[in-house]
């Protein structure tokens, strides 16, 4: 090789090295299977291997051998919270799995809360099923972008969790049934080269059995500071069994007041349906689960991004319509599992509702709620 040959050589590998830690720092690796020499190291943790280390799966004995499903589950008494990874970072949680018995007491009574980086409350506090995205503890199945779920509850979630420092998981066994299997497994890459303003991932859960007449559900109360939404898990009981969709979800960005800056056309418009609901699943939006006047949907904003820079709330209308009638206001039993980034140190969730407040069943409709008397606001 000439020296101008070296000269021009050692320049461009340069460049390369340079073009392929940009491409991994961008993680473009991850939906681009055929590049194999990447900075991160992949790891996972079970029961079988609780702390995710390298070389350490597997190793409990079964009556069959070491080795041999000797760790496969835990049976979860009530009031037991167990720890399901504690993590040093840097690191991105990229999928999660879940399964037990596919009870509403289950799904509703055991609930998942998320720790990052040492930050002393929950950015993640949920009933589990909501958390992998059915609502009412009744498990349909589907697949979404973000879920998959059989009818057996076998669960799983995709978004990305990243963290810098640490990460934590914990389960609680909030309900009555005693010792319920519980199978699990956290999928993760190690040595993540992450921004220290990277969104972590916050989920919060909310019900109101009833809505207030005339008040909009909120889907998300005010969040400061900067982040990105994601989307929801909604649940809905249709208690009075009248025409309910016709409700707007409205996004309050950075500042908006009385107005909203985004504003819908319907709740089944907004996740993207029309002339009323379908039992559709797709990737962004859909009905997961319509039984009699009960209903589990679901929008992801991945492709339509909702970003904020000083604060963010987003609500739901409660609106029927009838002919003779036309729009009204009208109650409803509304929960709600909303999905968003924002980075940590971030404000304390909303108090979750208790066990009986989350399994009670929807409010009794009572005569001066029915469709036909219209609410007129003061």
């Amino acid at each position: 090789m000439t020296k101008l040959q070296w000269f021009l050589f050692w320049p461009g590998l340069f460049l390369m090295v340079i073009l392929s830690n940009a491409l991994a720092d961008s993680e473009g690796f991850v939906d681009q299977p055929f590049i194999v020499n990447v900075p991160v190291e992949s790891r996972s943790i079970t029961f079988e291997n609780p702390t995710g280390e390298k070389g350490k799966g597997g190793m409990a004995a079964s009556k069959i051998g070491v080795g041999r499903k000797g760790a496969a589950l835990k049976n979860i008494n009530p009031r037991q919270t167990i720890t399901l990874c504690d993590i040093n970072g840097p690191g991105v949680i990229r999928r999660m799995w879940v399964t037990l018995p596919a009870k509403k007491e289950n799904l509703l009574g055991f609930v998942l809360r998320g720790y990052w980086d040492g930050q002393i409350t929950p950015s993640i506090e949920v009933p589990i099923g909501n958390f992998f995205g059915c609502s009412h503890g009744i498990a349909k199945a589907y697949q979404s972008a973000v879920h998959s779920m059989t009818d057996s509850a076998g669960m799983s979630i995709f978004l990305p969790m990243p963290f810098t420092k640490h990460a934590r998981f914990t389960v609680t066994n909030d309900g009555n049934e005693r010792r319920v299997p519980f199978y699990y497994a956290i999928d993760y890459t190690i040595k993540d080269n992450l921004p220290k303003d990277s969104g972590r991932l916050h989920v919060m859960y909310r019900r109101e059995n009833p809505t207030t007449l005339g008040q909009d559900f909120q889907i998300l109360p005010m969040r400061k500071g900067m982040g990105r939404f994601v989307g929801c898990v909604l649940g809905i009981d249709n208690a009075d069994r009248q025409w309910w969709g016709e409700g707007e979800v409205k996004v309050y960005l950075d500042g908006d007041e009385k107005f909203p800056t985004i504003v819908g056309t319907g709740t089944e418009d907004y996740i993207g349906q029309a002339w009323g609901f379908h039992k559709n699943t797709f990737l962004y939006g859909g009905v997961s689960m319509w039984e009699d006047n009960l209903f589990s949907l679901y929008r992801w904003h991945l492709k339509d991004p909702i970003y904020w820079k000083k604060d963010i709330r987003i609500t739901l209308q409660q609106l029927g319509a009838k002919e003779g009638v036309g729009y009204y206001n009208k109650q409803e039993d509304v929960s709600v599992a909303a999905f968003w980034y924002e980075p940590v140190p971030s404000e304390p969730l909303s108090t979750m509702p208790d066990y009986a407040a989350r399994i009670a069943p929807g409010y009794a409709v009572k005569p001066q709620q029915e469709a036909n008397e219209v609410y007129v606001p003061k």
